[in-house]
Formats: C-alpha cells, structure tokens, sequence
C-alpha cells in the first residue's frame, strides 16, 4: 500500500467537449498494488485522505475523503450538503487514463480522467 496523489480533470462532458484542465481535483488516497484504495489503511488513517477542488472563479477547496453508507464522498465542510460523491471508487483501479464519475451537491454527475498519479 502506497499513499498517492492523484490529479483528475473533467473529461469530455456536452460543455466542454474536450475536457477542462482547469476543473480538475488533487486527492491523496492510499492505493494498494492493484490500484484499488486501500480500505483498512484509510480506516487507520483517515485524516490522511484529502482533496483540493480546483475550479475557474471559485476559490479551491480543501476537503477529506469520507467513508459513507452509500460508498465515497469528497466533503469540504460538516454535514452533507457540500458532499461529492464518487461513484464506485472501491471498484475502480485508479490509473492514468482510468475514469472516475463525480456527482455534485446538486446531482450534476461528471465523468474526471485521471490524469497522474505519484507517490505522496
């Protein structure tokens, strides 16, 4: 198990049909060999796992990765009405080129490429 950086950037969406560098997110995760995250080290080490939301004109965001009844959420405050939920993260090897799918507070779903990964 490593803990790791990782960057998404929006992928391909109706609105920007090439992506967007600019509305991307840095998370650091601990991943095992498989890229799977690593449950049993985020459950010793939680306050470890955060996120920086970058996105134009809105000042970034500074969260933690939450473990949740439903599966995974980015939070940036107390409560849930920031919450972020991704889709399936235990499922999903998180590799360059790999996909991830990010629902906001307000249902939008957006699909993020992850563009890097490295050693935290």
């Amino acid at each position: 198990m490593t803990w790791t950086t990782i960057r998404l950037e929006l992928a391909r969406t109706p609105a920007f049909p090439n992506g967007s560098a600019a509305r991307s997110y840095v998370l650091r995760l601990p991943l095992g060999r498989d890229g799977l995250i690593d449950e049993q080290e985020y459950r010793q080490r939680p306050e470890l796992a955060t996120v920086r939301r970058f996105w134009p004109n809105e000042a970034d965001q500074h969260g933690t990765l939450l473990r949740t009844s439903d599966g995974w959420a980015l939070s940036y405050a107390p409560g849930e009405e920031d919450d972020e939920r991704i889709y399936r993260l235990d499922a999903h090897k998180l590799a360059p080129g790999s996909y991830l799918t990010l629902t906001e507070p307000d249902g939008a779903r957006l699909p993020f490429l992850v563009k890097g990964l490295a050693a935290a």
